[in-house]
């Protein structure tokens, strides 16, 4: 019962900042115009796009959450890391 809270506050958190900014792919057309922050954004994404196409999961399953992180980059990227692996 003490879980739901945080779970709902971290999906409140990674929705809020999944529809802050442009997605990866918008990101990488305009490379070299990010930020600190930005850089290590699209790092780690593609950080775990790679560790996910490793992986030993369905392909659907793979689809989704690759389809996650690439439009939702930090939300994305913050539920793979804590539900995905």
């Amino acid at each position: 019962m003490r879980r739901l809270p945080v779970l709902l506050l971290l999906g409140a958190t990674a929705l809020l900042l999944a529809g802050c900014g442009p997605n990866l792919i918008e990101r990488l057309q305009n490379f070299w115009a990010l930020g600190f922050c930005g850089t290590v954004i699209v790092v780690l994404d593609i950080l775990a796009l790679i560790e996910l196409a490793n992986s030993q999961r369905e392909f659907s399953s793979k689809a989704l959450w690759a389809l996650l992180i690439i439009f939702f980059p930090v939300g994305g990227l913050i539920l793979y890391y804590f539900f995905g692996r």
